[in-house]
């Protein structure tokens, strides 16, 4: 099993990179909300931080691996994450939304992942029902921030942490 951590200060809107760490206390890469422009981060001030979300994760020399974005028109909401290597596309989105916690569902439109989510614990990545991944983020008031876990599985067809956390950091840690 391969484990990254990283702290996320308490504020959704932060911008600034935020470092994301293997085992071994390296730097392997770094999250960062982005704004494509004033416009939208003004407006999205307005809707609580949350309306124009998208996050990318940079490689170590700030080149972008992996993006996600919130997508909402005609009320429908999704996500679609972009893994830049592969020019891969996936579609994140939401099962049973009106009935209690919904379900995530992540596709490429030949896999299909399901994504429990747990408010205080561990929110699992599940692939034919076996956990593939795990990903947790606890809030550190001394610190003021949040200290987010992942754990990659072996067992998991995805060994990169960028999708794992781009899509975390939009989904699990602002939400809908």
């Amino acid at each position: 099993m391969k484990k990254y951590t990283y702290s996320h200060p308490e504020a959704i809107e932060y911008t600034g990179e935020v470092p994301i760490m293997d085992e071994n206390g390296h730097v392997i890469a770094y999250s960062k909300r982005i704004y494509d422009n004033f416009l939208k981060r003004t407006f999205d001030e307005m809707f609580d931080f949350r309306y124009f979300l998208k996050y990318d994760v940079l490689d170590k020399n700030k080149e972008r691996l992996f993006s996600v974005k919130k997508i909402s028109r005609r009320g429908k909401l999704w996500f679609e994450g972009f893994e830049v290597a592969s020019r891969k596309k996936y579609i994140i989105s939401y099962e049973n939304w009106r009935i209690g916690i919904p379900t995530l569902y992540i596709t490429d439109g030949k896999f299909k992942i399901q994504l429990e989510k747990e408010l205080e614990d561990w929110s699992s990545f599940l692939l034919d029902e076996e956990v593939i991944a795990k990903w947790k983020a606890e809030y550190r008031e001394k610190e003021g921030d949040f200290q987010m876990t992942l754990q990659i599985n072996e067992n998991s067809p995805i060994q990169q942490p960028e999708f794992f956390i781009a899509i975390s950091q939009a989904t699990l840690f602002v939400g809908a």
